[in-house]
């Protein structure tokens, strides 16, 4: 073979196909290492640009509060709002919604809790215990007075469905810290929220970032445990998956194949080790107690199941996971266009202990440093009614709160208005929550993307700013 050298005057030359081959061997035995240490994960590890050089948190729990929990009544005091209670609502920036509505006060007294002094309303006493762990954010700001289009909103980062959860972006992002558990899982009560499933969806990424679906109660998935004949490593089951791979060979080359395969692959692995990681009795009664699981009240005991469950998965290095919240109004637990006072604390009997449970007792296991809890709906309620016991949806300012994870505790961030009717400055959009959990998790939102339908996509789109002031 005659080969030419590299450039005029240098005694180097090229090397052949068969050479590079020959000589680079042990260059294949890195690239294998590379992709098992990285498996389930798609940032680039080698070259460290999309990792953040200080990961705060390594987890995420997601306690989504669908139909919207009033900001007024729990996490943003109004003093004026009582001073005009019953009077009649004018606004000139929204003059359409005015007609015959009325100033509606907090029928709940705020306090200062905690060191930090963060007031919380009377609605949320457990969670008021937790004060100097939480950041609440006063300024949210959402786009839509919709639950469909505000759910994929803060699930997806856009208005319509199609997109990747966040949940599916963080576990496409990171991966699964346990290859034997999945990396996105949502623990449901059976009720699909609204905007559909599309809100736990991969979208365009592949179906193996999906969230996978937890039973609230009882065996988490269905046809987890199979019959004794069926078991696994047992002569059928092998004989089974010995024929499907053998059907697959030459099906598992077409496009997206490959994810569903590895979804089968992954529920088999779950098989032996789910049942034992959500086995509730191997904790102590003390610890029972601590989410509410001993209440008599059905709802409340689920919940509590729910919040527990939540702390053994990540505990056994499930990435992210989202709590819903038992089923309620017919548009969302929290949609109280009525009877706000009975359903907003029946929804809080329900969650309070729990949640609170849950920081307590990942915080005395050490593991509240890593786990980001964020607790966030759609939008809030109205601080005006149009009669005297309900809230309507309200996009224009609400309010959500984060704690551990690399979160300034005992913090408020931004405002509303005097009564509670707009974001002021700093408005924090939904693209900048999800940018900031993303950073919280080491990660820069601009850099996780994905190329899909000839360009570059990521969870924020081209928006998104973190919000630094809430980090430690």
């Amino acid at each position: 073979m005659n080969r030419t050298p590299i450039c005029p005057g240098c005694t180097s030359t090229p090397l052949s196909r068969r050479d590079m081959l020959r000589t680079s061997a042990l260059g294949f035995g890195s690239l294998a290492l590379a992709g098992m240490m990285s498996e389930g994960s798609s940032l680039a590890y080698a070259s460290g640009s999309e990792i953040h050089p200080r990961v705060r948190a390594k987890n995420v729990i997601f306690c989504f509060m669908d139909g919207g929990v009033s900001h007024v009544d729990s996490f943003d005091p109004k003093p004026e709002l009582e001073r005009r209670d019953n009077q009649l609502f004018t606004d000139s920036r929204n003059p359409t919604a005015m007609g015959n509505r009325r100033w509606l006060k907090s029928p709940w007294r705020f306090r200062q809790r905690g060191q930090s002094g963060l007031p919380i309303s009377d609605l949320f006493p457990h969670i008021a215990s937790c004060a100097d762990e939480l950041a609440v954010i006063r300024s949210m700001k959402a786009d839509l007075p919709l639950h469909s289009t505000g759910v994929l909103f803060l699930h997806t980062g856009v208005n319509n469905a199609g997109r990747p959860s966040l949940g599916s972006w963080v576990n496409y992002g990171l991966g699964s810290e346990n290859r034997n558990l999945p990396g996105f899982v949502v623990l449901s009560f059976g009720v699909v929220p609204c905007g559909g499933l599309e809100n736990f969806s991969s979208g365009f990424l592949p179906v193996n970032h999906a969230a996978t679906m937890f039973h609230a109660e009882g065996t988490p998935i269905d046809n987890i445990r199979p019959p004794v004949a069926h078991a696994p490593g047992s002569p059928i089951q092998q004989a089974q998956l010995d024929l499907l791979r053998g059907q697959d060979a030459d099906f598992a080359r077409a496009a997206g194949v490959e994810s569903v395969i590895r979804n089968y692959e992954l529920a088999y692995r779950m098989q032996s080790l789910v049942p034992d990681v959500l086995d509730l009795s191997r904790e102590s009664l003390a610890t029972q107690r601590l989410y509410g699981i001993d209440s008599t009240i059905a709802s409340k005991r689920l919940y509590g199941i729910q919040c527990l469950r939540a702390r053994r998965l990540v505990e056994s290095g499930v990435r992210f996971v989202e709590i819903t919240c038992p089923p309620g109004a017919s548009n969302g637990t929290w949609d109280q266009h009525g009877d706000l006072k009975r359903g907003h604390e029946k929804n809080a009997t329900d969650t309070d202990q729990a949640i609170a449970g849950l920081i307590k007792d990942l915080k005395q296991r050490g593991l509240l440093d890593e786990t980001l809890i964020v607790s966030a709906g759609e939008f809030g309620r109205t601080p005006h009614s149009a009669g005297r016991d309900g809230r309507d949806h309200h996009p224009e300012g609400f309010s959500i709160w984060l704690a551990g994870g690399g979160i300034k505790g005992g913090t408020v961030y931004g405002a509303t208005d005097d009564l509670g009717v707009h974001a002021v400055d700093p408005v924090v959009t939904m693209h900048d929550l999800h940018a900031t959990i993303l950073h919280l998790l080491g990660v820069d939102h601009e850099r996780l993307t994905y190329r899909f339908g000839g360009r570059d996509f990521r969870l924020t789109d081209v928006h998104g700013n973190v919000v630094n002031e809430i980090v430690a």
